[in-house]
């Protein structure tokens, strides 16, 4: 058993919430969703109002159990809810749920707010939620990206997509020398998942860059191929939102694979980065909180 507070302090301190301020992202989709719904800010902690990051929803002080996802979808946040005791508390990479498109099925609606229902339902069983977005991007060692090279074995030999507070996002290094199948099969196999979003020609893999989550940015694609990469691997290499901003994204990635060198590889924006919470997370959490477990809670569509 562990206090909360505790727990939070050290998440805090290990991903340096406070030296990132407003996440760029979140404080601006979080009051967009939820505007007109309802008072978003009496669900959630003073600090996270003015962050974005850190201790969303505070429970009982005693934690005996920390669950771990990505984004709360009603199917994970309803694990949550059955699963957990009062205090135990969810550790998420996103606040909202982003819908991000099935590359062979349904385009998504983007960002979703969580129903007040099930937020009413885990403040009343005394459950904690915490959240991490830009900072966890920028760990180098807890990192999402991080986990996807050390996934691929990837010998690093730079980090691209440069912040200049924060460091960078992305990764870029050798690899054992494969084909386009190969690392499909590879990929398929490492993220759970049904099928990779591909686009490219190359045909021997010796070099790769990684940009866990949205990596669907043509600028970042060609920075990772005028540094060498023979792959780029990513959550998202084409938006699937249905919006005018999510055909334009989609459109620019087209006409960039036309023209690049590269081979191009989605894995999904959930499922790239759930692998840092299950290969570095869970067992960070394991070694420096005394718990009684730390629960996975995947996502019952990686395409959603």
């Amino acid at each position: 058993m562990e206090k909360l507070l505790n727990i939070v302090q050290q998440l805090d301190e290990t991903f340096k919430i406070k030296s990132f301020g407003k996440d760029p992202a979140f404080s601006r989709y979080i009051p967009q969703v939820y505007e007109g719904k309802f008072d978003w800010r009496k669900k959630f902690e003073p600090e996270f109002n003015e962050l974005f990051n850190g201790l969303m929803i505070k429970g009982t002080p005693e934690v005996n159990n920390i669950f771990l996802a990505v984004f709360p979808t009603k199917d994970v946040l309803e694990t949550f809810i059955e699963k957990g005791e009062s205090g135990d508390l969810l550790f998420m990479h996103h606040p909202l749920l982003m819908e991000c498109g099935d590359p062979v099925g349904e385009w998504g609606r983007g960002f979703v707010p969580i129903e007040e229902t099930l937020l009413n339902r885990i403040r009343s069983r005394g459950l904690s939620v915490y959240t991490c977005h830009v900072p966890m991007d920028y760990h180098e060692t807890l990192g999402t990206s991080q986990a996807i090279a050390e996934a691929l074995n990837v010998d690093i030999t730079e980090r691209f997509i440069h912040d200049d507070k924060h460091g960078c996002i992305g990764i870029i290094g050798n690899v054992q020398p494969t084909d386009c199948e190969d690392l499909i099969k590879h990929l398929k196999h490492i993220f759970d998942i049904p099928y990779v979003d591909f686009e490219g020609r190359k045909k021997v893999i010796n070099k790769v860059a990684i940009v866990a989550g949205c990596g669907d940015k043509t600028h970042w694609m060609q920075l990772a191929e005028d540094k060498g990469a023979d792959a780029y691997i990513s959550g998202e290499i084409h938006c699937h939102i249905d919006s005018d901003y999510g055909r334009r994204r989609f459109d620019e990635v087209i006409e960039y694979a036309c023209k690049t060198s590269m081979s191009l590889f989605g894995v999904s924006h959930s499922a790239s980065e759930y692998l840092v919470k299950k290969t570095l997370v869970a067992p960070w959490l394991e070694e420096n909180f005394n718990l009684e477990s730390v629960h996975l809670i995947p996502q019952r569509d990686w395409w959603l």
